[in-house]
């Protein structure tokens, strides 16, 4: 299931089987002058199929939205064996139920997806990366205000991370480099723009750059000169993960929050853990999506009872949302209440029932036993 279908050239809009690996779909795209709006550091490995039924949310989200946007039609396999023809490539289809977005998000446990078609976006010729420092998190969240109000069409990334994920970077990645080595900043934000004007683009940064630094709310910064420049700023990102579990034992959290409440539980953590635990905080502060990595030498239950259940605890008490780009799987399941209301989890209890009454379809995973 990894053939490529056909790819209209004029309008974006990419067909192919479910088992094509993102990144062969994103060098295809790319060279017919499009780009694939979805692009993740795994994009070498996973599937769109995957992709789609997990919908994977990516570092570009806040220019091209979720998989909900992106996907124009499935094709689905249903736990009967019926294969669900819904691999449409129109822009525009008002008929009844939109029913392929039942699929994208439901982690296979409504039905397997074997064709998809997506919509590209047109590929930008100029990029511009920024690597910055503010003093504190309000100074953060003040900066992608402002980056909204004056980068506006031309942002495709704001990507925050805290002084405990840069020292991690900097000790375990190979090949990196601080690009603000100066003095210890406690966060730092990477700010990427997509357009179609090199100059204006750059210009229009480099002003929204010094006006920051002129209101306080960058300490320090430094726009990419070149691709290896931009790589290591991008490396440095999304490299945290891997350094993490060079440490040990790491305790990962995918969390929505409000903005401007996003880092507290960070905070929090902190205290509760103690010097027993690094807690690091990074994430896609654009869309309020907190990474929350609890780095400590062995897994034990000590820790782990000092962590669950107060993070779910304390995210749906901001009605967030405990599983914001990664999905609920098996681990989570049972946890699902802390994101959705009891009216709500029957709802998808009983759409379950009627589409793998069975229960043949990735069992035990996205909805408690308890329901089902």
């Amino acid at each position: 299931m990894d053939k490529i279908i056909s790819f209209d050239n004029v309008n974006g809009i990419l067909t192919s089987e479910a088992g094509c690996v993102l990144e062969n779909l994103s060098k295809l795209v790319e060279n017919e002058g499009f780009i694939m709006p979805l692009d993740l550091g795994a994009k070498g490995s996973c599937h769109i199929g995957g992709n789609i039924s997990t919908n994977a949310g990516g570092l570009r989200f806040i220019r091209y939205g979720s998989l909900h946007g992106s996907v124009l039609g499935l094709e689905v396999v249903l736990a009967d064996g019926t294969i669900l023809d819904m691999l449409t490539t129109l822009r525009k289809d008002n008929t009844g139920y939109d029913l392929k977005h039942l699929f994208i998000g439901s982690e296979g446990s409504l039905g397997v997806v074997t064709k998809i078609s997506v919509l590209t976006p047109a590929k930008l010729p100029s990029t511009n990366v920024a690597f910055l420092s503010c003093n504190d998190y309000k100074s953060c969240q003040k900066l992608l205000l402002a980056a909204r109000r004056s980068l506006g069409e031309i942002l495709s990334a704001f990507e925050f991370m805290d002084h405990h994920c840069i020292d991690l970077a900097m000790r375990h990645l190979e090949g990196v480099h601080n690009p603000l080595p100066a003095s210890p900043y406690k966060f730092y934000v990477l700010i990427e723009t997509t357009g179609s004007d090199e100059s204006y683009d750059k210009t229009k940064l480099e002003a929204f750059l010094l006006r920051s630094m002129e209101d306080g709310l960058v300490a320090d910064g430094v726009i990419a000169q070149d691709i290896s420049q931009a790589s290591n700023f991008w490396r440095i990102r999304e490299g945290i993960s891997e350094a993490s579990v060079k440490v040990g034992a790491v305790y990962k959290y995918d969390l929505s929050i409000p903005v401007e409440k996003l880092y507290d539980i960070v905070e929090e953590m902190r205290c509760r853990l103690g010097d027993s635990a690094e807690v690091l905080g990074y994430g896609h502060l654009g869309d309020g999506n907190l990474h929350l990595n609890i780095v400590s030498s062995k897994y034990d239950d000590n820790t782990l009872g000092r962590i669950e259940p107060f993070v779910y605890e304390w995210t749906s008490a901001q009605r967030g949302s405990i599983s914001a780009e990664h999905g609920l799987g098996l681990m989570k399941a049972e946890k699902i209440h802390y994101s959705k209301s009891p009216e709500a989890v029957q709802l998808m209890a009983s759409i379950k029932k009627l589409l793998d009454p069975n229960w043949i379809l990735n069992p035990y995973k996205v909805l408690p036993q308890s329901v089902l």
